[in-house]
């Protein structure tokens, strides 16, 4: 494994990380029509569905924590399953443990010599932690450092994207989504493992959901709108299972790509369970920044 391929492997972490992260594919940092006074409370999932997938937005978004349990498909991109905790108290925090089970990805990570790594989420910062063979070609340490503010300067439009999705994917964004599509129905009542839910559906456009909600400039949107039409998306359908309590269970996500089919499931339990994500040791991590930097041939570890 040389340089070029470590960049290659690290710049593959991020962009899967950011459209998968155990949580949701396309985060929004706007609030997309939800209203903090909306009101709670049980018979709201009773109303029609804006009135209650506003409140379903704030009860989530109060409930701070989660844990986490998903399983993500990109065609023939990626396949891989995520368990763990996040909260989004004060940014995005926790600690998942990732493993990537199929398409391309899988192979990549097989070349760092493991398929599974451990994902922390802090709030200026996304850590993965890699196998033993990547350290060797990045001088022997484990972590790589992903800082949101890296990603949007060297991903342009993309990478603006990129840090908006990391910094931004929480259970309430799937609702956020829903609300700024427009297009909402109530599908009707089911059990999830055992837990009374109501079930929404809606379909968003996803270039014109971003212009909406993200808040990118000009520019970083047709940047991002190249990207998403170079994956061959252009819709998806979201679906979001929530309890008596107006909490999130579940979460689908389903699209096409030119790459296959986009397919993500998502299942949330443990509202306000405790969150624990330290931030690597320095000795031990990487700055995906510098792995960028550097050149091919070059001397010194991962050139």
């Amino acid at each position: 494994m040389n340089g070029t391929t470590v960049r290659r492997m690290a710049l593959a972490v991020a962009a899967a990380t950011a459209l998968t992260g155990g949580v949701t594919a396309c985060g929004s940092s706007d609030d997309s029509g939800g209203s903090k006074g909306s009101g709670d409370g049980k018979g709201s999932l009773n109303a029609d569905p804006i009135a209650a997938l506003r409140t379903i937005q704030n009860t989530t978004d109060k409930a701070d924590s989660a844990k986490v349990q998903s399983e993500t498909t990109m065609g023939s991109v990626m396949s891989m399953k995520a368990d763990g905790a996040l909260g989004w108290a004060d940014g995005l925090s926790g600690t998942m443990t990732i493993t990537y089970t199929g398409g391309q990805m899988a192979e990549t990570m097989r070349q760092a010599g493991s398929t599974t790594m451990q994902a922390r989420y802090l709030p200026d910062a996304y850590y993965a932690k890699m196998g033993d063979q990547f350290a060797a070609q990045a001088g022997g340490k484990h972590w790589v450092k992903y800082a949101y503010d890296d990603l949007e300067r060297i991903g342009g439009g993309s990478g603006a994207y990129m840090k908006d999705a990391m910094q931004n994917s929480t259970p309430h964004q799937s609702v956020k989504m829903l609300l700024a599509s427009g297009d909402v129905k109530k599908v009707g009542e089911e059990k999830v493992r055992g837990v009374n839910t109501t079930h929404y559906s809606g379909t968003v456009d996803v270039a014109k959901l971003a212009e909406r909600s993200s808040g990118l400039s000009t520019s970083q949107l047709a940047d991002m709108k190249k990207q998403l039409e170079q994956a061959g998306v252009t819709t998806e359908t979201i679906d979001i299972w929530v309890d008596d309590e107006n909490l999130l269970v579940k979460k689908t996500e389903r699209g096409e790509m030119k790459t296959g089919t986009l397919s993500a499931t998502a299942y949330y339990s443990d509202y306000g369970t405790e969150i624990s994500a330290e931030e690597p040791p320095a000795d031990d991590t990487a700055d995906f920044r510098d792995l960028m930097n550097r050149q091919p041939g070059g001397s010194g570890t991962g050139s």
